[in-house]
C-alpha cells in the first residue's frame, strides 16, 4: 500500500476537527482529515435537544475553567462568537436565541454538520472515516510525522489532535488525546466528568426519589477555591429531580465546579430575594411571612408559598415541617425561620456523578502550559491541539462550541503561516 502525504494530519471530525480543516484548506493546507467513528459528529448532532446551541453571544474568558484561566483569551478574541453566527447565515441557516445568549438552530443540528461539511468539501479536505489512528510517531531526521491508520501509512509535517474527550462513550469518545500527548511528554491535567447530573446515596435520597420529574428554578452555589482566597460560585437556573439525585442546567453548571464531598447550597425559592428589594440579603422569605403574620393571615403556610414552588416539592417540603402546617397566624417564628432556613439554605452533599456516559464534556486535558495560546502548537513541534483535548472547559450554554470554533481557526492560521 502506498504512503499518502498530506501538510496537516487532523485526528478528530468533531465540531473542532471538521472547522479546522476547513479553515485551513482554505488557506492552502493539504489537510486530511480523520475519524474512527462510523458516524460523522454525533456530539454536534445529539447537542442542544438536537438543535445544537452552537455558540453564545456573550462569551468570554469568564465563562471557561483552566488551569490557566487566562489562556483561552487569545484564540476567543480572534474568532468570536459573532464570526460564527455570519459563517452560519452565509449558509442560509435559521436560527434564535433562546436564553441568556444561546443561540440554536431553528431545524436540527444536521444543518450545522451539513455546513461544516460544505465548508471541508469546498476547500478540497481529504477525507477518511471510519479510519482509526494505529500509532503515531515523529520522524526528527526527516522533519514529519508518521501516521499508521486502518487506511495505510501517512506522512504529513503536522498533527492537529481535535478528538475530543472522553465524555459520552457510547458516540465514539476515549482518550486517545491524553495517550498521544503523553507518548510526546506532554502534560495532562487529569480529566473528570463536567456539566454532569449528581448522584447521591441511595438511601439518603429516597425521601426525594419520588419527586423525579419536579423542575423549578434555582440558585445553586458552591465554594470554589479562586488562587489563595475562597469564594462561592452561583448559578441561576432550572433544577430536575431525578430517581438517582439531581440534574437540569443548574445541576450541569455547578459540577464543573463540585470536588467530591463538598455540599451544594441550593436556594429552592430564589424569586422572593426579588420580592422585597431592600430586605437583608439573609432569608428574605422569612421577611416576607413575618410581614403577612403580623398583618394576621388566616392562610396555612402552605398557601402563602405555593405560587412558589411546585406542588408535589411543596407537599413534601412541607411534611418534614409540622410546626408550619397550620394558619400563618398561629405559626412560631421559630418554625417559619426554620422553614425559610430549610428552603433557601438546603445543603446537600452530592456522592458521585452520572459519570462520562452522561457528561457533555470532560474537564482536565493536555495542560496549557505546554500549548501555545497564539498557535494552540504544543511544545513538540508541529503537534497542534484543539477542542475539548485542552484543558479548557466552557460553561453551559454553547461556550464549549465556540472554544472549538476558536482554537480550531488559531490552528489554522498557524498551519498556514
Amino acid at each position: 500500500m502506498s504512503t499518502a502525504t498530506f501538510d496537516a494530519v487532523i485526528i478528530g471530525a468533531g465540531a473542532a476537527g471538521l472547522f479546522c480543516a476547513a479553515q485551513a484548506a482554505q488557506r492552502g493546507v493539504k489537510v486530511l482529515l480523520l475519524d474512527h467513528a462510523t458516524k460523522l459528529a454525533e456530539k454536534i448532532r445529539i447537542s442542544g435537544g438536537g438543535r445544537c446551541n452552537f455558540t453564545n453571544v456573550n462569551t468570554g474568558p469568564a465563562n471557561y475553567l483552566s488551569q490557566n484561566p487566562h489562556f483561552c483569551r487569545s484564540a476567543l478574541s480572534r474568532y468570536t462568537a459573532q464570526d460564527f453566527m455570519e459563517l452560519v447565515q452565509r449558509h442560509g441557516i435559521a436560527f434564535h436565541e433562546k436564553h441568556k445568549g444561546q443561540l440554536f438552530c431553528d431545524r436540527s443540528a444536521g444543518d450545522i454538520i451539513d455546513m461544516l461539511l460544505r465548508e471541508c468539501e469546498a476547500a478540497g479536505v481529504t477525507r477518511w472515516q471510519p479510519c482509526a489512528v494505529q500509532s503515531l510517531a515523529h520522524d526528527a531526521a526527516q522533519g514529519h510525522y508518521v501516521l499508521q491508520t486502518a487506511r495505510g501509512e501517512v506522512h504529513a509535517s503536522s498533527v492537529v489532535l481535535a478528538c475530543g474527550g472522553l465524555s459520552i462513550p457510547k458516540i465514539g469518545a476515549t482518550d486517545l488525546a491524553w495517550r498521544l500527548a503523553e507518548q510526546f511528554g506532554l502534560r495532562t491535567v487529569p480529566p473528570r466528568p463536567g456539566l454532569v447530573p449528581l448522584t447521591f446515596d441511595a438511601t439518603a435520597w429516597q425521601p426525594f426519589a419520588a419527586l423525579s420529574g419536579v423542575s423549578l428554578p434555582v440558585e445553586i452555589s458552591v465554594e470554589v477555591q479562586q488562587g489563595k482566597r475562597k469564594q462561592r460560585m452561583r448559578f441561576n437556573e432550572d433544577l430536575l429531580f431525578t430517581h438517582r439525585g439531581l440534574s437540569g442546567p443548574a445541576i450541569l453548571q455547578i459540577s464543573n465546579y463540585w470536588l467530591e464531598g463538598q455540599p451544594l447550597q441550593i436556594n429552592l425559592i430564589p424569586d422572593a430575594d426579588s420580592a422585597l428589594p431592600d430586605a437583608p440579603q439573609r432569608e428574605p422569605l422569612l421577611d416576607l411571612l413575618l410581614a403577612a403574620k403580623a398583618r394576621g393571615s388566616r392562610k396555612l403556610v402552605a398557601n402563602e408559598i405555593g405560587h412558589y414552588l411546585p406542588s408535589r416539592l411543596l407537599e413534601h417540603w412541607m411534611s418534614s415541617h409540622p410546626g408550619c402546617q397550620r394558619p400563618l397566624a398561629e405559626t412560631a417564628d421559630k418554625a417559619l425561620q426554620q422553614l425559610c432556613q430549610s428552603l433557601q439554605q438546603w445543603h446537600i452533599t452530592p456522592n458521585g456523578s452520572e459519570g462520562y456516559a452522561k457528561a457533555e464534556v470532560t474537564l482536565g486535558g493536555i495542560d496549557t502550559r505546554d500549548v501555545s495560546s497564539q498557535t494552540m502548537e504544543t511544545r513538540q513541534p508541529g503537534l497542534y491541539v484543539i477542542g475539548e483535548a485542552v484543558d479548557v472547559t466552557g460553561w453551559l450554554g454553547g461556550y464549549n462550541f465556540q472554544w472549538a470554533w476558536a482554537s480550531a481557526h488559531a490552528c489554522a492560521e498557524a498551519l498556514a503561516g
